[in-house]
């Protein structure tokens, strides 16, 4: 992850200039997807074991990034109730910020395909062993 995290944000371990690319897109406030970022994380650093079974990820400083098929956030979304808009734009900052930790952490042939989603979660150092 890169050093411009927001403090609203780093939290998440999203990028302030993906959350600002997000809410420009999306046209949603950067607050409250902050908000629904920060809540989410909450409850993914929890699930690094099933994420870690199931999908492929990358690692860079103590952000964990996880290749997802879309219906990985289509169980996000209907568990955490998330409004369209900023369901879609929570998806879409967490598939960027993915994105930018498999570029840093693999070669090119590694990268998102169009249909794959990403899933990015802080890890604690007892994960990293």
């Amino acid at each position: 992850m890169t050093d411009d995290a927001a403090s609203e944000t780093g939290e998440a371990h999203i990028d302030d200039s993906v959350l600002d690319r997000t809410a420009d897109r999306f046209d949603v406030d950067a607050g409250t997807i902050a908000d629904a970022l920060v809540v989410l994380h909450a409850d993914l650093i929890g699930r690094h074991s099933a994420f870690e079974t199931d999908h492929e990820y990358a690692t860079v400083d103590d952000t964990r990034a996880y290749r997802v098929p879309e219906s990985t956030w289509d169980d996000l979304r209907e568990e955490f109730d998330f409004e369209d808009r900023v369901g879609d734009a929570v998806e879409f900052a967490h598939t960027e910020q993915a994105k930018l930790v498999f570029a840093e952490a693999h070669d090119a042939d590694e990268r998102f395909e169009e249909d794959d989603r990403g899933v990015v979660a802080g890890i604690d150092t007892a994960e990293d062993f």
